[in-house]
Order: C-alpha cells, then sequence, then structure tokens
C-alpha cells in the first residue's frame, strides 16, 4: 500500500476553514497544501504553516497576505485550482446563496481539474441541485462526496447503521447542540441557521448585516432554537432507501455565547424488528467534541474515502449514507 501522503486544500478560511486547518496540522497520512478565501489564496507544496496562516488570516483578512507564497486575487478559487497539485478539496464554504457549492463544483469541472472534492452542505433544495451534477462529475473525472460534516454526515451514517437492525424504520430523529463562544467566529455557519427560523430565508440571512444579526441574538439571548429544518439527511437517508423523507426530522439549539453544548447531539433511530418489535437505537455524540471537530474529522474522513474511490476510476457524486468514511491518521 501507498505511503504517499494526500495532498489537500481547503476552500473558505473561516471558522470552519480555520478549523479544518488545525485537524489537518498533525495528521500523517495527510499533508495540507492549499487554501483559499474570498481575496486570496496559498499554495505550499511542502505544507501551509497552520498558525501563521491563520494568524495572517485574522490581522489582515486574507491568507494572500502570507509572505511568500500568498497571493491576492479576486478570483482565487479558479486561480487556485488551475496552480496547485492538490488530491482533493475539502469545501469549507458557506452555502449563501443556495447554489454557491454548485456553481463551484463548476468551476472545478470547466477547468478540468480531476480529484476528489468533499463538502458539508446541510440544505435538501442544495444537495437536490448538486446530485443533478453526476454525469458532468464522471465525465470529468472527479469523485464527489457531498454532505459529510456533522449532520449531514456523521449523523445521518450513524442512522444508515443504527437502521440495519430494523426490518421498517418509522422515523429517524436528529437533534444537535452547538455551543461557541463567539458567533463572529463561524458568522456564515450562523447565518445559515438564521435562515431556517420563521420568517427568514436564505437571502434574508444572506444579505443581514453583522450588526443586525448581533441585534436577532441580543433578542434571543444568543439562543438559537430550530425545529424542522431543511436538511439533506432527509433526501440522503431516502436514497439510501433507508425510509421516506417524511420520517426524518433534524432539529436543535445552538447557543451562540457560549461554548458549553446548550444540549447533547444525538440520532434516534425507530423501528420494528423482524420479530415484530418496536425499538430505538440512539447515537449519542460526547459533549466535549465541538462542532469544527464533528464537522472537519468526517469530512476528511469521506476524503480519504474518496480518494480511494478515484484511484479506482470510480468518480461521479455520492452522499455521506452511501460510503463509509476512513479514518485519517
Amino acid at each position: 500500500m501507498s505511503k504517499k501522503r494526500i495532498k489537500i486544500g481547503v476552500l473558505g478560511f473561516g471558522g470552519l476553514g480555520q478549523a479544518a486547518a488545525r485537524v489537518l496540522a498533525p495528521k500523517q497520512s495527510v499533508i495540507h497544501v492549499a487554501a483559499a478565501d474570498q481575496q486570496g489564496y496559498i499554495y505550499q507544496p511542502e505544507g501551509i504553516n497552520v498558525n501563521e496562516a491563520i494568524a495572517v488570516y485574522q490581522q489582515q483578512g486574507s491568507v494572500g497576505y502570507l509572505q511568500p507564497q500568498g497571493v491576492l486575487s479576486e478570483q482565487s478559487i479558479q486561480d487556485l485550482i488551475k496552480c496547485a497539485d492538490v488530491d482533493g478539496y475539502f469545501l469549507a464554504l458557506p452555502n449563501l446563496p443556495n447554489t454557491f457549492m454548485v456553481e463551484v463544483a463548476r468551476q472545478f469541472i470547466s477547468l478540468g481539474w480531476r480529484g476528489v472534492l468533499v463538502d458539508a452542505l446541510k440544505r435538501t433544495s442544495a444537495l437536490a441541485q448538486m446530485l443533478e451534477l453526476q454525469e458532468d462529475l464522471q465525465k470529468a473525472g472527479i469523485t464527489y462526496l457531498t454532505g459529510c460534516g456533522a449532520t449531514p454526515g456523521l449523523l445521518t451514517a450513524a442512522a444508515v447503521l443504527a437502521a440495519q437492525s430494523y426490518a421498517e424504520i418509522h422515523q429517524v430523529k436528529i437533534t444537535f447542540g452547538v455551543g461557541i463562544a463567539n458567533w463572529e467566529a463561524y458568522r456564515a455557519t450562523i447565518r445559515e441557521d438564521i435562515a431556517h427560523l420563521p420568517g427568514y430565508n436564505l437571502e434574508i440571512a444572506k444579505n443581514m448585516t453583522d450588526a443586525e444579526v448581533e441585534a436577532l441574538l441580543e433578542k434571543t439571548n444568543g439562543i438559537l432554537t430550530l425545529e424542522n429544518m431543511e436538511h439533506a439527511d432527509d433526501l440522503m437517508l431516502e436514497l439510501a432507501g433507508i425510509c421516506p423523507r417524511e420520517r426524518v426530522t433534524v432539529g436543535g439549539v445552538v447557543d451562540t455565547r457560549n461554548p458549553k453544548k446548550p444540549l447533547s447531539t444525538n440520532v434516534q433511530v425507530t423501528g420494528r424488528t423482524f420479530e415484530g418489535k418496536i425499538s430505538t437505537h440512539t447515537f449519542t455524540l460526547g459533549d466535549e467534541t465541538s462542532m469544527a471537530a464533528n464537522v472537519c474529522g468526517p469530512a476528511f474522513g469521506y476524503l480519504k474515502a474518496g480518494k480511494a474511490l478515484h484511484n479506482r476510476g470510480i468518480y461521479g457524486i455520492f452522499t455521506a449514507a452511501e460510503v463509509m468514511p476512513q479514518y485519517v491518521n
């Protein structure tokens, strides 16, 4: 088996992108060589110094300012794809607007890039758009894994495993608790969450100023309570043959002022066994694991699995419910 390290790029360098860089730093089987944000990019074949990259981004607003390899660019993703030798990218990007992830995937296709792409998109409608790229991705030689964060992702995959005990699945209920000390570290993620609130949508959330977000959070004491969210877990589990999407619900509580989770993140799978018994499996994530750990870890596990598929000439789009992630050492 080849000991060659997988060369990884991260698109987006906000809260999630920075966390992804920290997750990658101590890994031995992969190397983080590329990163891009809205204003620039960096490509370092020998590996990015994560502390330097984060410091420059936080002080100057872009990894493009990192000397000597940083490059400022108004089309940073496109320029990075053209110049960097990367096996796979994690798209740590906000899906605002709802077509953004598809547009990024199309950029990779149009540039003739071949490799592995992984996203952590959330919305059912965004996933439905991604699935329409199946043939284009296959022809392009791209292995794309979608919905590979925590939910959808880790918890969706856990639901697939839990479902094996049952002859019929009655309900899949995903409940998450997220605690962050300061919403500004995850601006895009919080805006995506706000879009799920009654009276809000993606367009409204995208156009909210930071002051307007602050005002909303002031009203709610920093708590966002989300119910019956439009989350792609439902479509992923339906496509995997687990149950109709109507039987899948996703909701949770986000505390934007406290790193302690307001409640434990879990997935409950209720079904009927072949003996006719009704039962529920519950898979609960440890409260000490952060949102970033539960999103980035699975994303890179799926990227590694995607690389194995790509090496075997298997291209196209797959969801987190179809492929088992591989552990990244």
